[in-house]
């Protein structure tokens, strides 16, 4: 299964247009959704503050600040070609 993952926060309108988009392709795709919210540790939100939302898919950036739908679609068929078995250990969590 293809692992993606959002480091968000509250309040953060980019990231929940993000959400809004991932969740949307998720019922077309098959795919573990994971939101890492940066505010829930202090070296999160240093590292991640001015980089969000930022998301990974299979552990590697794919999209910070904005996703395009269309670009998200077709990543993710490609994705699907090349997805491990089992599951990916978070990058952070």
């Amino acid at each position: 299964m293809i692992r993606v993952e959002i480091y968000s926060k509250r309040d953060c309108c980019l990231c929940d247009e993000a959400k809004a988009v991932l969740i949307k392709i998720q019922r077309e795709i098959p795919f573990d959704l994971h939101e890492i919210d940066v505010e829930s540790r202090p070296e999160l939100y240093e590292t991640y503050k001015e980089r969000i939302p930022l998301i990974l898919i299979n552990g590697r950036p794919a999209y910070k600040f904005r996703v395009d739908e269309a670009a998200l679609r077709r990543r993710l068929a490609r994705e699907h070609g090349r997805a491990p078995e089992g599951r990916l250990d978070a990058i952070v969590e």
